[in-house]
């Protein structure tokens, strides 16, 4: 008895669109007349647009499959330019990652460069409102990451640490109360688990 096992059939070039899609493209490389063979890619793309709905309206990314599924073989009239097989194979560029450390993890890198941007705005009505949202952010973060309460005082001397002296909130300010905004997490994690 004779099995025919995945394994031992040809690889496909993209198994998300299965393997009589990728034997319907052979067929159509096979056809000798041209526009038969253009009838045939039609119909293909729209074969394939009914399995993968969310690329309906990508139709070039569609033709861009056909190509690369056919071996680049597949000799049709596309509406859109063919991909370069040599593009598909360049590895692409490096992503640069910003390796400088962070002073307070639980802060993050955001925290500090929102206090980078509040330091060279000019003083003024917006930048103590920055600095006050600033302040509020650090101390929700604060409690994500530490104790269930924080006083302001500690988010006030993290945020001039942080700035090197530079940002002091007003005296009067008073920052959201720790209850308020663990029930906001509570109520998010909540409503994340329904």
């Amino acid at each position: 008895m004779n099995y025919d096992y995945n394994t031992k059939r040809e690889e496909m070039a993209m198994p998300e669109y299965g393997r009589n899609i990728h034997k319907m493209i052979k067929y159509a490389c096979s056809i000798e007349d041209k526009e038969e063979r253009n009838k045939a890619a039609r119909t293909i793309i729209a074969i394939m647009a009914n399995l993968n709905p969310h690329l309906r309206d990508h139709k070039q990314k569609l033709w861009d499959h056909l190509a690369i599924i056919s071996d680049f073989k597949l000799d049709v009239d596309s509406p859109f330019e063919k991909p370069s097989p040599k593009v598909l194979k360049e590895k692409p560029n490096k992503v640069m990652y910003n390796n400088t450390p962070i002073r307070y993890k639980h802060y993050g890198r955001v925290i500090e460069n929102m206090i980078k941007t509040a330091i060279e705005m000019e003083d003024g009505e917006k930048k103590e409102a920055f600095i006050e949202i600033i302040a509020n952010h650090m101390k929700k973060c604060y409690l994500t990451w530490n104790k269930p309460q924080v006083t302001d005082e500690i988010i006030f001397k993290d945020l001039s640490e942080l700035s090197g002296g530079k940002l002091n909130v007003s005296p009067n300010t008073k920052l959201s109360e720790s209850r308020e905004i663990l029930a906001k997490n509570k109520k998010k994690k909540l409503q994340r688990k329904k």
